[in-house]
């Protein structure tokens, strides 16, 4: 073998290993760090709202933070989220590159704080992409969580099924009387071919521990959008 083919295999070799390095730096440092920001075992582990949805969830993400404010007081900045209301209070920017026109409110606005189950949350303006950029609300209890699904899987659980698509949730915690735990849960289910298939409901928690089968169950709540 020449020098420069000796060159090339160590300049291989030497790629191959720095970018397992990169894989594993982001499957078991950066990945579950992502997915977890801000969020302990008991924030990771817990059934909250709208888990019994995506029974077939797979790498739900869960993050949180503690704010030193009770949850009435965090909850009016929840309620209105929306593309129409008070935004997402995230990288107006960057939302606004795909067309979004999102604005951010800076304080919380009484009109935009009545919520029922069914009530469209917009992502985007309506009269951008056909319409099509919005989540359903799916459960909703004031002060304490809401739950958005899309239109879609909303059609699924009025017909007695589960989500499939995406289930977004945010859930105020209580601590003490003036300090709550805002946890926000994302979950996408597995595909299509593999929901067909579980007709066992073999199912897990997020802890990977199997449910009892009592919890999968559609949640009561939804019936009001049939």
């Amino acid at each position: 073998m020449s020098s420069r083919s000796t060159r090339w295999v160590r300049a291989g070799k030497v790629a191959a290993a720095a970018l397992i390095a990169i894989l594993a730096i982001h499957i078991f440092i950066m990945r579950p760090w992502y997915f977890r920001w801000g969020a302990n075992d008991s924030d990771t582990y817990k059934l909250l709202p709208g888990d019994r949805l995506i029974p077939t969830a797979v790498h739900p993400s869960t993050r949180a933070v503690t704010v030193r404010a009770p949850a009435s007081s965090i909850w009016p900045w929840i309620a209105q989220l929306g593309q129409d209301r008070g935004g997402f209070y995230s990288y107006t920017v960057l939302e606004n590159l795909f067309r979004a026109d999102m604005h951010n409110a800076d304080r919380f606005v009484p009109e935009f704080q009545d919520r029922n189950v069914g009530d469209v949350v917009w992502l985007a303006n309506r009269n951008r992409y056909g319409g099509r950029g919005r989540l359903i609300v799916a459960e909703y209890m004031p002060n304490q969580y809401m739950v958005l699904i899309s239109p879609e899987d909303a059609d699924r659980i009025r017909m007695g099924g589960f989500a499939v698509d995406f289930v977004w949730a945010f859930v105020l915690d209580p601590i003490d009387a003036n300090t709550t735990r805002l946890i926000v849960r994302s979950s996408g289910a597995t595909p299509d071919w593999v929901t067909r298939s579980v007709s066992s409901r073999k199912t897990r928690a997020p802890n990977g521990k199997p449910r009892p089968m009592s919890e999968m169950r559609p949640v009561s709540c939804m019936t009001t959008l049939a």
